[in-house]
Order: structure tokens, then sequence, then C-alpha cells
């Protein structure tokens, strides 16, 4: 290590190099990489003074790297454009686009979004770059809210790079002009303008312009001219789940520490292969809404299970990183000026030789598995779930793979450390141009094997999972019903509901529950779950297993319980926990009203929503007050399956006798540490168990006494508690009156009364008043 100038320099043996260069990327630094252009004999024939040429080959980045130990998880460049739509209510169109260098893809699209930002978190969730870039100017304040807030609390905590001056896109006609001089994803198995779907394609246009100029300016040409470019739907076609909802169960990273233990990702991670663990992350992004496509999954996961002594694992074990081997293959064509470097040439050369190879016999061993699958008659279920390329025949991969095994063997005996020569350079590039003539095909074998590793995660679950799992029954989505004609609508039955990665006393399984909201063949239950029970009782998690069963359901798993009939879900929307932001100057109940906002004005009839704890952040009365006008606009308004868990117990006397709302609790029981019958000498007992009925009181100060607040203290408590209840004895007497007339009793009777009103009375003959017919018959009936 030595300083020359201002720039303290280190010298590395060439060999190092790599490792050094790996290092460097984990600590995010930026590393420009130059080479000779020349001998030093070559420079001295030039003359005795002549200065070695040198160039800058590339520059490497967290973002971008490509090569070397990286992990199974995919690493994205993400570029972010944002525009304002013309409605005047807030509402944005977030156009982007992002790269994985590592497998050569580029992914572009748009979504719709708001003032709350949801669909922005959301994609930053899906994608977890390492580092966005975007104009500051062309974003909103909200907007660059959410992405310090990812950059500071995300899993991935990426670098935020603003464009450079001059460097950024605003016009979508430069853009494709811009592609088309410089002949860019020409040899994409997609050409680039068909990649755009939607009528926002501009803004994400535009997007795709900044990450292409932000790639040139780093050199990495091959992704542009080799890559493929993909669209990328964040919410279509598939279950809605925002970012907040991502976080709030755990679905990717737990709320302790950050890390994937203690997740839905990590639970169902039984996959073998890394392509086969992105695509599982990519799955649970999107999971389906589609009654048919999930089925067909289920059918796959079942032969699976049934089928004990099928070894695709042993397949699979043996498969190198194949998404990866044909991303690097593809970068090396047409691209022999690195191997013309004097000092590396030979060295990148033996790297390629190495990849192609392993990626040869990985796909042997691939096809070979998909004609296991095939003797076993697990083909046909398979080729309803993803598109299989033709194996055999004259046309097919068996025939084709084999001639480049051939010329392998042939020329490149020992691939894997061959001591390449200049001969070898003409000879791999002619069987690169003619393998990737194929790529599409190769594609679509990488994508079926990953597949197959994902399905057979899913049935590794189902079938060694510590408690019961079923296979789901699926109902279309509903149509919306008017709340006084409601038959049943969507439905959420599970019997012997389980948190499948929580653990319960002692490090044992939770205890199941029975969970029914709305339609059943035999009874008709309430769409909503007025949920009441001490802290740590157990209703955030029943609130969660809930929402994770839905989530297994629709991705074609097994869910934890012993039946379970459910509705597709379009949305599930979650407002669980406590967290502020001061970086942001967000308090608790902002952000609560905030989340609170974006379900009222998205949810619908197919939704699920979770509410926990609502109106808390503020003070008693405000808080309550809130409550209870989101409850009755989601039970009366919306009318979707809502779980509402709260500690406001006029809330149950309020709803006690409302049709659409069950009152149920999660049970305790006392142990008496003495013969007192005082509360401080009881000792609180969760038993876990969802019971009917709610909950007589929250308990609050026998668990205050179990987090060690002093008895003193606790018992002081008890005596204020007191004072304030015999202060609002005639408030709590209101309420008891309310619990036999709902709200909707209220409605009704307002109802009646203008009846009773109109001029004339009622005559069968006049449509109006047949109007007014149903309506009484509707009350009636109810």
């Amino acid at each position: 290590r030595k300083w020359r100038g201002k720039c303290r320099q280190v010298g590395i043996s060439e060999s190092g190099i790599d490792e050094a260069v790996q290092k460097l990327l984990a600590r995010g630094y930026k590393v420009g990489r130059m080479e000779q252009l020349e001998t030093s004999e070559q420079a001295k024939s030039r003359g005795s003074t002549s200065v070695i040429r040198r160039k800058l080959v590339h520059v490497l980045t967290p973002s971008t790297t490509s090569e070397g130990n990286i992990g199974p998880d995919a690493v994205h460049l993400l570029a972010v454009k944002e525009t304002c739509k013309e409605l005047g209510n807030g509402s944005t169109t977030i156009g982007f686009a992002f790269v994985d260098c590592a497998a050569l893809k580029v992914w572009v699209g748009s979504v719709e979004d708001d003032a709350s930002c949801a669909a922005l978190e959301a994609l930053l969730m899906q994608v977890s770059p390492k580092e966005v870039i975007f104009n500051a100017r062309g974003l909103s304040k909200d907007a660059q809210k959410a992405l310090k807030k990812y950059s500071s609390t995300g899993p991935a905590a990426p670098l935020l790079s603003p464009v450079q001056p001059g460097a950024d896109f605003v016009d979508p006609a430069e853009v494709k002009n811009f592609l088309d001089l410089k002949g860019y994803f020409k040899r994409s198995c997609n050409k680039w303008d068909h990649a755009f779907d939607g009528e926002d394609h501009d803004v994400a246009l535009c997007a795709l312009g900044s990450l292409v100029n932000h790639l040139e300016r780093l050199m990495l040409n091959e992704v542009l001219h080799n890559g493929d470019i993909l669209s990328y739907e964040v919410y279509k076609g598939c279950l809605k789940m925002d970012g907040q909802t991502l976080v709030n169960l755990e679905i990717f990273n737990n709320n302790v520490d950050g890390s994937p233990s203690g997740t839905l990702y990590r639970y169902l991670d039984n996959c073998v292969t890394l392509p086969g663990k992105r695509l599982l992350r990519k799955w649970i992004c999107h999971p389906l809404k589609d009654v048919e496509k999930i089925n067909h999954r289920l059918d796959v996961v079942d032969k699976l299970v049934d089928n004990a002594t099928l070894s695709t694992a042993q397949y699979l074990r043996k498969l190198p990183d194949l998404d990866r081997l044909l991303g690097r293959v593809k970068a090396s064509i047409q691209s022999s000026e690195a191997l013309l470097l004097p000092l590396i040439g030979a060295k990148i050369l033996k790297q390629r030789i190495k990849v192609f190879g392993l990626l040869v016999k990985g796909l042997r061993v691939g096809l070979d598995l998909l004609r296991l699958l095939q003797k076993e008659c697990l083909t046909a279920s398979l080729a309803k779930v993803v598109s299989l390329p033709v194996l055999d025949g004259d046309n097919g991969l068996d025939k084709f793979l084999t001639q480049f095994e051939a010329a392998i063997d042939s020329d490149f005996p020992n691939f894997q450390d061959h001591n390449a020569t200049d001969f070898d350079t003409e000879t791999l590039s002619i069987l690169m141009e003619l393998f990737i003539e194929k790529a599409t095909e190769w594609s679509q074998l990488i994508y079926a094997i990953s597949c197959v590793d994902v399905l057979r995660s899913f049935s590794i679950t189902a079938k060694f999972s510590s408690g019961v799992m079923c296979r789901p029954v699926i109902l279309p989505l509903s149509k919306p019903s008017n709340i006084c004609n409601d038959t049943g609508g969507s439905t959420l039955n599970i019997k012997g509901l389980w948190h499948p990665y929580a653990l319960g006393e002692s490090g044992g399984l939770p205890v199941p529950n029975d969970l029914h909201l709305a339609g059943n063949t035999n009874i008709r239950y309430p769409r909503t779950l007025l949920l009441t029970g001490p802290n740590m009782g157990g209703k955030s998690t029943l609130l969660r297993a809930s929402c994770l069963a839905v989530i297994m359901a629709q991705l074609g798993c097994y869910v934890p319980g012993e039946t379970c009939v459910l509705s597709l879900v379009d949305i599930i929307f979650t407002r669980l926990g406590a967290t502020d932001r001061i970086m942001t100057g967000e308090s608790t109940f902002f952000i609560e009203c905030t989340e609170t906002a974006s379900v009222l004005q998205n949810a619908t009839y197919n939704s699920l929503v979770l509410l926990d704890e609502l109106g808390r952040g503020t003070s008693t009365f405000d808080g309550y007050a809130i409550a209870y006008a989101v409850f009755r606009h989601l039970v009366e308004t919306v009318n979707c399956r809502l779980l509402f868990a709260t500690h406001y117990h006029p809330l149950t006397k309020e709803f006690a006798s409302h049709p659409h709302v069950a009152l149920q609790h999660m049970a305790c029981s006392f142990k008496l540490k003495s013969q007192s019958s005082s509360p401080t000498e009881q000792e609180l007992v969760f038993l876990y168990r969802l019971t009917s009925g709610a909950c007589p009181e929250s308990y609050g100060m026998q668990v205050a006494l179990m987090a060690g607040i002093p008895k003193t203290v606790v018992e002081s408590a008890l005596s204020a508690a007191q004072v304030m209840k015999k202060m609002n004895r005639e408030s709590f007497k209101s309420s008891e009156q309310r619990a036999n007339f709902s709200t909707l009793h209220e409605q009704w009777f307002t109802t009646l009364l203008d009846i009773s009103k109109t001029d004339g009375g009622l005559n069968s003959d006049n449509d109006d008043d047949n109007d007014l017919f149903d309506t009484l018959f509707c009350c009636g009936m109810t």
C-alpha cells in the first residue's frame, strides 16, 4: 500500500483481483477496471519512452455485478419515473425499468399509484433493488419519501442515485430513436417495443431510457446488445398486496431483526436450485387470481406428494445456476474484444469455456429430469402450469443438445480447467453462436425446471409440515350483493387453522382455531369478525394466519388446517402494529390513518381486510370514534371480509346484534397465586383458543404485571381505573342498551319511517312502491 499524489493505492496480484473486487462491491464501492491494451514489448516497439496503452473496460457496481459469489437472490438495478394523472385526485403513474445483469434480463412496466405510494412500496419490496436511480425533480415529495423510507428501513437498504444532469429522458419519442439508433436489445427474444403493455407506456419508456443511459456509462454493452427485455406487472392478474402488507405479514423479512428466518418465504423454501428460489420469491409476490391455474398447480403438488419414490431432488442437486450461466453465455456473443487483451485474454477465454461446458452439461441433467417426469405421467399436469419445450424428435432439444455435448467432449474434454489456445477462440465462438439460436427454448427449459423445483418445494412443505395441511377448495370471485340480501357471497372457512411459522407455548405448534367468514352451504356466517381479548392472547397471530392461508392457497400450495374453502381474494389489506417514522416526521397515528385511508379507498367486496387495534395512536375518544366509523363503513358499505381486532369494548356493544358481525375473543383463564381475590394475585393464562362472544375485559393490569411493572404501581392503576369507570358509568350504560339495537337496525327503522310518510300509502301497481315493498321484505328477511 502506498500513496501516489492524492490517491492511496494498493497493489494486488492478478490472481487475487477478482476476490478483491468482490470485497469492494460487498462494501458498496463502485470499481472501475483498467486493462493494458498492449504488452511492454509492444509499447517499446513504438519508442523507448512510449507509455503502455490502457483503457477503462468496464465499471462494476453492487447493483450490476454478474460474476463471483453473488448469492441466490437476484441483484437488481431499478430506475423509476413518475407522472401525474389529470384527474386532480392525487393519482400518479409510476414507470419503471430494472435489470438483472447476471441473467442478462431487463424488465419494464408501469403501475398506477396515489399519495400513499402503496404501489411504489410494493414494487420496491418485489424487486428488492440494490440501487435505485431517479430524477429528484421528476418525483413527487411522497414518492421521494417512500424511497428514503425503503432505503433506511427496507431489507435491501439500496443505494439511492439521482440521475446525472442531462442524462435523463423526458420525451418517449427520443428514447425510441435512441434505442433504434444504438441497435439495443436486437437479440432479445422479444422486440423491445413489445415489452410495453397498457396505456401508460410513455412513462415506462422514459424510465427505460434512464436505465439504458446508466448502463452505457458503466460500459455494460453486453446487457444492452444481448439482453432480453420483458414486461413486468406489479399487480395485474394477481392477488394484490402492497408493500406494507408484505412487511406486516413478514413475507420475506421478519420484524425483529429483518432476517428471512420466521417468514413465509423461508417456510415455503425447500427449493434445491438457485433459479427455483428466485422463482419462488416471484410467485409469492404474485399469488394467482384464477381458479383453474391454481388447481393446475395443486394437481402437480398432489402427484408429487403421492409419489414419494420420485427422485427429482437427485437431479435438481446436480444442477448449476442455469439461468445465470445462460446469461453469461449470451453476454459472450460477439464480444471478442476482451479476448484480445494481452494479460487477461487467455483467462477470460478459459472462464468462457468453463461456463459453456457447465451450461451444456447442466441442461442435460434438466432435460433428463423432465423425461423422468414424462415416464411418471407428470408432464401432462405440468404442461398446464408451464409451457414445456419440445424434447424429442428432429426439432427436439434432446437431439440439439446431444450435438453440443459431443462438441464439448471432443474439443474441451477437461472444460472446467482447459488450457486455452488461440484456436479455441474461434471454436468456442462458433459453438456459442449456434447454441444461442435456440435461446428462447433454453430459457423455456430452465423455467420449466424451476417450476418443478418450486412445486416440489410446496409438496415437501405439505408432506413434512409439523401440523395438519390440506388442499384448499377455491371458489371464483363473487359478485357484490346488497347487504340486505346477502346470501353468502365471498367466503373464507378454515377448520383447524394454525400459523405456519409461529411457535406455540414451549416451542410447540400454535393452537388451531376454526375461522368462518361469510357463505357456507349449511350455515350462514357473518362476513365480519370483531375480535377481542387480552394483549399477547393471540389476536394478531390469528389475523396473520388467516392472510397467510389465503396467500398459500392462491399460490397453489396446501394450507395449514384440516379443511379450507375460500372464494378468491382480489386484495389483502393489513393495518397492524404501531410504529412511527421520525426521519420523515410521521407519527404513529398519522401512519395509522394513512394506511386506513388506503383501505377505505381501494377495498372491494372480494377483499380481505385486517385491522388490528385501530385508533390506539390518539386520544381514547377520538380513537374510538375513528374505529367505530371505519368499522361501520367496511361492514355496511364495502361489505368485504373483515377481521377487526380491538380493545374498544363499547364497539362490541354497538355491533352485538348486527346480523353481519360475529363477536369472538381469544380465551384466557386465571390461576390464583394466593387465597386473595385481588387481580394482582391472579396469574393470567393464555389459552389461544377462539371463543364465541366478546371478551369481558382486556386484562391490561395482569399483562402489566407479567411485563414487570411493580405491583404497587399496578394496584394504583387499578384504583384509578375503578374511579374512571364510575365517572363514565352512564356512557357504559348507554353502550349496554345498544347491544340489542345495531346500526343496521337503526338504518332500517329510518327507512320504515320514510316509507310510512309517503303520500297515499303503498300501491302494488306503482313501480316506486314496488321498490318500497322490496325494502320492507329485505328488512323482514334479515
